[in-house]
């Protein structure tokens, strides 16, 4: 079982709370990004690397991940693509993507994406606080508990 994190967009809380409970349990883990990101070190901790490009990152996550692992990522087409390869995934949030799921958050996605491609974006300004991070937790501790057993 290995925990693999799309580490660009994970906030900083988010990784850093992913690398503490990895070292805890002592949980292979892989952080796949464009670019280093410190502080990903360890005992079964990798950082991989992937090359400039578009989804070169996710299509690295696919290819690693297996039936049994989890995957943390905010990007919904990437979570879809996982889904149907059998694999967890939870979003920096504390979201579950889950087969009855998806379709909806793909939808909302494409429509936001379609309204910012057309000047209508919607500006957003997400904050990531500990309300968040607190729910990030308590899912990444209740999926790790899960597949675990």
């Amino acid at each position: 079982m290995k925990i693999l994190v799309d580490a660009d967009s994970c906030p900083k809380e988010a990784r850093e709370l992913a690398l503490r409970s990895v070292r805890r349990r002592g949980i292979q883990a892989v952080f796949a990004a464009n670019r280093s990101i410190p502080g990903i070190s360890g005992d079964n901790i990798a950082m991989e690397i992937c090359p400039s490009g578009e989804n070169s990152a996710d299509n690295r996550i696919v290819e690693l991940a297996e039936h049994g692992d989890l995957v943390i990522s905010r990007d919904v087409p990437l979570a879809k693509r996982l889904l149907e390869k059998g694999i967890a995934v939870i979003d920096d949030r504390g979201r579950t993507f889950t087969a009855e799921n998806i379709g909806e958050a793909l939808s909302l996605r494409n429509f936001m994406v379609g309204l910012a491609e057309n000047g209508l974006g919607v500006e957003r300004i997400a904050s990531y606080g500990k309300k968040e991070l607190k729910t990030f937790a308590d899912s990444l501790d209740r999926i790790l508990t899960k597949l675990l057993k």
